[in-house]
Order: structure tokens, then sequence, then C-alpha cells
């Protein structure tokens, strides 16, 4: 089946080491009688799969959008499948009408007492109306994902762009006309802590009781890092959804302790960033802005000029530098894991404000991080972080600002703007003093700058890819010295190494520092609000 139509159908594959956990969780909440005390209805059945390990077949109903899938179901069913064939039908839940469910399954939906023990146990449909792409700006929505459902235009004014997933017009659809039941469902967590979730929210009030996330990507299907959540909940008690804590399990059902995720949260650290870019002084780099998780990281870059995708570009100036730098390298320091995939940054408490050690290791960190694409091919680079003379340099710079900004050679600035001042009053911008680097940011400091003289010392016409890359240049940032000595491949993808194995050598010893430097970081990434453990 097409790569598309299983996203809208649902068509997927559940694999059966998460459908026997999900059974034992429902065991664990609802107790080890509950198939005879509870009725089932997977409203999202595809072939039946999560209904394996199942006893009760009198208790279980199945039904799914393709009548393709109910004739699979009533074949397994002669051949031994655990269910009946009358509770086995096709029903388009996002679309059709409740009076086509067969009877004694209304009869338990209409009866508040019995709807109370109806047990709404899913792994629905996972698309949604955006992509990668779309937010590059290089593609388009998903055509028909949601908009297809009559749903869409009832519910999303009640859950805004929540609307977008169909699992969430699963949840909701369930929420109203099945209220007080126990919805145990597979789902991303956005509906959590997603940003496009806040009205849901609001709407979705209920009880969580347990579950566990797993690898996304040991569903069918599903290729991306991230987590997939088993979740319990009794839609008859109304709780704004805040803090839930779930069991964490790896590919092979090993269980590796819990993770929090939270439903309320402070504003986000792009509202929080927003606030300081407005600076008067000239502009020296851009940042991309990027969504506020994780799995946006990898586009969160800075660049000599704005890039082309719909997001905001922070300006930096000699008045905002740390700003930004402690935005990056906050977002930089923690590796993206399918645990962390969805994690939100936030808005920081002040505490921040007064670590001038922790501000000066988040330039540092900058300064040499990969994701730093600042070339002097696109105009002025600014941000050598050596004189001419500490790299010996064969011609002198366009721009000396960086080195003079640490070394605080540079004329302070008092824009007018207040919220560029400490708590206390004094402003947190440039000072004109020299900064102090701890021992981790001075190793950094001291593995780059092997790297540029290493460059500045190279006899570039014994070495070169083309003749542009052959030709010295007094200016080069980090990416212009990467860019040299690994070269491109037919693809123009730069390479992940060089020829020349001292540049190799340098590289790596600088890797390794700027990881150090990113260890001594990251706790305090947490200590202030940066994000929640």
């Amino acid at each position: 089946m097409d790569k598309n139509v299983r996203e809208r159908t649902g068509s997927f594959y559940s694999p059966q080491i998460w459908v026997e956990l999900s059974q034992k969780y429902l065991t664990d909440v609802l107790g080890e009688d509950w198939q005879d005390e509870y009725y089932i209805w997977d409203c999202a059945a595809g072939t039946g799969n999560l209904l394996t390990g199942l006893t009760n077949k009198h208790n279980i109903f199945a039904s799914t959008l393709d009548q393709q899938d109910v004739e699979v179901m009533k074949d397994r069913i002669k051949n031994g499948a655990n269910l009946i064939e009358d509770h086995v039908f096709q029903f388009d839940f996002l679309n059709d009408d409740f009076k086509k469910l067969p009877k004694n399954l209304q009869e338990i939906i209409n009866n508040p007492e019995k709807r109370k023990k109806l047990v709404m146990y899913i792994n629905p449909p996972y698309a949604e109306a955006t992509n990668a792409r779309t937010v590059t700006g290089t593609g388009v929505n998903k055509g028909g994902v949601t908009t297809n459902f009559k749903l869409n235009d009832y519910f999303k004014p009640k859950i805004g762009n929540a609307s977008n997933e169909i699992f969430a017009l699963f949840m909701a659809n369930i929420y109203e006309k099945i209220p007080n039941c126990i919805i145990a469902q597979f789902s991303t967590m956005k509906f959590i802590q997603g940003t496009n979730f806040e009205n849901f929210k609001d709407f979705f009030k209920a009880n969580y009781l347990k579950g566990f996330i797993v690898p996304a990507d040991t569903f069918d299907n599903v290729k991306g890092q991230f987590p997939i959540g088993f979740t319990i909940w009794n839609t008859a008690v109304k709780e704004k959804i805040d803090t839930i804590q779930c069991d964490v399990f790896d590919k092979q059902g090993n269980f590796q302790g819990s993770k929090k995720f939270y439903g309320e949260l402070p504003q986000s650290i792009n509202k929080w960033i927003k606030q300081y870019d407005n600076g008067s002084s000239t502009h020296v780099a851009y940042m991309d802005n990027s969504g506020t998780d994780f799995q946006n990281n990898k586009f969160l870059h800075l660049a000599n000029v704005k890039g082309n995708r719909h997001v905001t570009y922070f300006a930096f100036t000699q008045n905002n530098i740390f700003f930004g730098c402690v935005y990056f390298s906050v977002r930089q320091v923690i590796e993206a894991t399918w645990l962390n995939d969805r994690d939100q940054f936030l808005y920081p408490k002040e505490a921040w404000l007064h670590d001038r050690e922790f501000q000066n290791d988040c330039l540092a960190f900058t300064l040499f991080h990969g994701q730093n694409r600042i070339t002097s091919s696109n105009g002025t680079n600014h941000w050598i972080p050596f004189t001419e003379y500490e790299v010996d340099a064969k011609a002198r710079f366009e721009s000396n600002f960086m080195s003079k900004f640490i070394k605080g050679k540079l004329k302070v600035e008092h824009p007018s703007n207040e919220l560029l001042l400490n708590p206390n009053g004094s402003p947190l911008l440039y000072d004109g003093k020299p900064l102090e680097f701890s021992t981790e940011a001075q190793a950094v400091f001291e593995a780059g700058k092997k790297l540029w003289t290493y460059y500045h010392a190279y006899d570039f016409k014994q070495f070169y890819y083309d003749d542009i890359l052959g030709t010295y240049n007094a200016n080069v940032s980090l990416y212009d010295i990467k860019e040299y000595f690994q070269g491109r491949n037919d693809k123009g993808k730069m390479n992940n190494k060089s020829t020349d194995e001292t540049y190799n050598q340098l590289i790596g010893e600088l890797r390794e520092k700027l990881k150090a430097l990113a260890e001594k970081i990251a706790p305090k990434v947490y200590e202030y609000g940066f994000l929640k453990p």
C-alpha cells in the first residue's frame, strides 16, 4: 500500500512486544480480571493485531476504515483469532454516525454506567498536515490528512492546531462522544507538551493512570527518532494534564527508568530571545531561531546572512552576543536522542544573568561549534577569535571584531533597552573588560588556535581541491578551514574527513575539547530552567 495512504488510513502493524506490554499495563491499572469487567473497543483496529492476546471475546469490538481489513480479521477468526465475527465491522470513526454501530455496542455507549467500563484501546493513525519540508519552505502541506474528516471543522475551534493530527481527532471524538470511558492508546507525546496542543489541553481533561514510552522506529513504517507512548486515561475524572511520568523501554523491551512529560510549561526559549533581538549596533551574524524542541536543533546555526526558512532570524550585535550564544549553546550542548526529541527549550530563570563564567563558556562553545557556519565567502567574517599575530596570518584580517570583543578593546555601547540590564540595574552587556574563560573553554581556544595556525602556515600550492579552495584566504572562519581541508563530494556535501592527517588530528582534538566544554555547560541548562529534567 502507498505510504501516504497507509499514514491516512492507519494501516500499520503494532509490534507484538508492545502489544503484550500494553496489556500488562492495563492489567496493572484495571486489575487481574479487567477483561471480564470491562468492554474493549479498538476503533482503529486495522487487521486486529492490537487485540491479539485478549481472552474474553464477548467483550471485544473491533472496527476499521477499510472493508478489506474487516475481511482479514474475519479470516483470522476462522483460523483461531479470539474474536466474534459480529463484533468486527467497517466503521469510519471520524466520519460515520454512531447510529451505524452494532446495537450491543450502542447500548454500552448510551449507558452511563457501562460507558465507564468501556476501554477505548487503540493505536490510531499517525499523520499530520505538516512535515519537515513544509517548515523549511521546500514543500507543501499533505493534502487531505485531516481536512477530509468532517470532524476537522468541528473540533478546530475547540482544539486549535491539534486538529492537524489524526490521533488528536480520535482522542477528541472519543472524549466528546463517549464521555467517562477509559482511553488506552499508542501515540506520540505531542499532546502533553507540544506547542500546538495548548487548546487541546484546555479541552481534554482526564486523569492519567499509567504509561510507558518506546522508540518510535520500532513501529512499522516509522523512521523518526522520537518516543511513542502508551498512556492510559480515565476521562471520568476531569483534570488538566500537568506532569505525567512514563516508564522507558529500549528496543529490546528492557526497562531503562522513567521520564517526565510536562503539560504546563513556561514560555518558550524563542519568546525569551526575541526581546533581545533589537540592538542598535551593526549586525555581525544571524542565527536561525528554529522550533523550540530537540528535533529542530539540526536547523539551528549561525551564518553571515539570513536564510529563507519560515522562521525568525536573530541578529547578533555587540550588545546581545552573550544572549545569542547562550541560546545557541543551551540548545546544542546536549545530544538529541529518541528520548528527548520532543523536549521543549524554555524561558529561563534569571539566575543565569549573574553567571559570567557560564556566559563566557557559551561564547567559546558557539565560536567553535560545527553549526557556526559563518564563512568569508558570504561577507566579512567578524567571528575570528584570534589576532593575526596569534595565528601568524600572512595578511591583515578584514575584521578584528571578535578578538577585540574578547580582549575588552571595543567601545562600550549603552542602548536604551531596559531588558538588556541585570535585575540590579547594571548592564549585562559588553563592559569593556577582557573576558575570563574557564579551564575547559581555554582548552577549546588552544585547540582552535592550533587549527587556525596550521591553516595559515599551509603551502597552498601543494594541496587544494580546486582553484578557489586552493587560494590562501586570510579571513577564514572555522567553516572555511573545514571546507578547505575536507572538500566536498560530487553532490556538494562536505566530506567527513580530509586526506591531510595532521588536520584530522587537529580537528579531532578541537571536537574533543568542545565535547568536554559541552559537558560542563549541560547541567546549567537544567539548573537555569532552559530545559525541564
